[in-house]
């Protein structure tokens, strides 16, 4: 079965830092797949050249069988593809609503069934009381469910997360962690960078793993866990399995 995203030969270089180096990747139809590793190992910056916002030196991306390789981040959307940022900067003086009709218009150009959509989606990950508030008016957990919507809005096949749960309390990671499933069991395939370790082992079927730009390890989380070269690179006393 071909892959919903396929990646190979991925490069990027920022002068003479080698941000990313010949990454390959897969992401299948409605699958959870983990990117994980320490601090500047590239994996936001695999998530821009994926996307659009950074254009690769090297490899190529194929989304949906087509090459997205160099496409700007609107077509890459309105091929069904979404992300959401590490460093949340949405619409402070509009509404949490508002703010969430400016992905759902490019999918429903008429106001009014935008504002629909959008205020189905704000019900459903729990802003639904602050569907009116200004956005700049919310906890940092409420921020991080904001930007999911915005995401969502865009009516994606394939969901990047980017850190969404950072910085979360256990009991507010918890939260989102089943939110994100629910969203996975309607179908939408995701690609999730996270620091928690947890939250990426109970949500992952697979997960690769970055160290200084180069794939190090692929494969199941527990898998993945006991991999001395994974565990001497990022997990240390982290290892949970």
């Amino acid at each position: 079965m071909t892959p919903l995203l396929e990646v190979a030969g991925l490069s990027k270089r920022f002068g003479g830092l080698v941000a990313v180096k010949d990454l390959a990747l897969t992401v299948g139809g409605g699958e959870v797949v983990g990117l994980i590793g320490p601090n500047g190992a590239g994996k936001t910056t695999a998530f821009g050249l994926i996307s659009g916002s950074l254009v690769p030196d090297a490899g190529e991306i194929v989304f949906r069988g087509h090459s997205i390789k160099g496409l700007p981040p609107h077509r890459v959307c309105a091929l069904g593809m979404a992300r959401t940022f590490q460093i949340m900067r949405p619409f402070p003086r509009l509404t949490v609503v508002r703010n969430v009709m400016i992905g759902g218009l490019g999918r429903h150009p008429h106001p009014a069934a935008a504002e629909a959509r959008s205020r189905a989606i704000v019900d459903e990950l729990g802003l639904g009381a602050k569907a009116d508030h200004l956005a700049g008016s919310l906890t940092l957990a409420e921020r991080k469910r904001l930007e999911l919507a915005r995401a969502l809005a865009t009516e994606p096949v394939l969901l990047l997360l980017d850190e969404v749960m950072s910085g979360l309390g256990e009991r507010e990671t918890e939260t989102l962690v089943r939110e994100i499933r629910a969203i996975n069991a309607r179908g939408i395939a995701i690609l999730l960078i996270e620091h928690v370790m947890r939250a990426v082992m109970s949500l992952a079927q697979r997960i690769v793993v970055l160290d200084g730009g180069e794939r190090i390890a692929e494969g199941r989380p527990a898998t993945v866990a006991n991999d001395p070269r994974v565990i001497e690179a990022y997990l240390g006393d982290e290892r949970l399995v």
